[in-house]
């Protein structure tokens, strides 16, 4: 229903994916303001650090597409109007996804993907069959933890009354943060997005090994290839929290 409400006025929605593309794209200008003064940033070079962009973006803008409208949960949960989810014969994560969808926030895929695409055609990496398929499941398994973070966030507004901005944080925030190497933050901070909220799966691990770069904190090797893994225990876990919430859920009272 939202995609055709969409589409019945095409040059709106073309404008305002044109203008999803470049707002989003500003991020890419930073990027390059910055190299414009240095000639690596934490012992990264440009194309390097394109790549984790261009998959963090990517990641980002396929799970934004998906579970984006989560957002606006907080409001549904103040006014009462989750009730409505409740008695419709439809699971109400799906219909938390499908509501208000908007197809404009395909811009931010577009424009993550078109990174990407210059990255990978930039590094300088010595390729193989199996880096090769690493960088389809590094899509794959960013977007699910992306995911996984949306509907645990979600999940949190029950128990907040409506946390939207702590949600971003580590969304929004997130995908943010895994756009510059590990090496301009501290130790610890990298510990707590490794093991704590293992954001560092989506892109910072795996493309160690593509780019035959020391692993963040020494890790293993065996972990650039754990993000399918980690993807599917988070999804895991992001589902219980969010049968919890909705057992949790006593309506406004009203």
């Amino acid at each position: 229903m939202w995609i055709r409400s969409t589409m019945a006025y095409r040059a709106s929605f073309a404008l305002t994916m044109a203008g999803n593309l470049v707002v989003t794209g500003l991020d890419v200008v930073t990027i390059l303001l910055m190299f414009s003064q240095v000639d690596t940033l934490g012992g990264w070079s440009l194309p390097e650090v394109a790549l984790l962009y261009g998959l963090s973006a990517t990641a980002f803008g396929v799970a934004d597409l998906v579970l984006g409208s989560m957002d606006a949960l907080g409001a549904r949960i103040r006014d009462g109007s989750v009730d409505t989810l409740l008695v419709r014969p439809a699971p109400v994560l799906a219909q938390v996804g499908a509501d208000r969808f908007a197809p404009r926030r395909l811009g931010r895929v577009v424009q993550g993907a078109l990174v990407l695409g210059y990255a990978l055609a930039a590094v300088h990496v010595d390729w193989s069959v199996g880096k090769v398929l690493l960088v389809p499941v590094m899509l794959v398994s960013g977007a699910a933890i992306f995911c996984a973070v949306f509907v645990a966030g979600g999940a949190f507004q029950f128990l907040a009354g409506d946390a939207a901005e702590v949600q971003n944080a580590f969304t929004y925030g997130g995908t943010t943060l895994l756009q510059y190497p590990p090496s301009v933050f501290g130790k610890d901070f990298v510990r707590g997005v490794t093991f704590m909220l293992p954001l560092a799966f989506v892109n910072w691990v795996p493309a160690s090994r593509l780019l035959g770069r020391p692993y963040p904190l020494g890790l293993p090797g065996w972990t650039a290839f754990a993000s399918p893994l980690v993807a599917v225990v988070c999804c895991a876990l992001a589902g219980l929290a969010w049968r919890a919430a909705l057992r949790s859920y006593r309506s406004t009272g009203s």
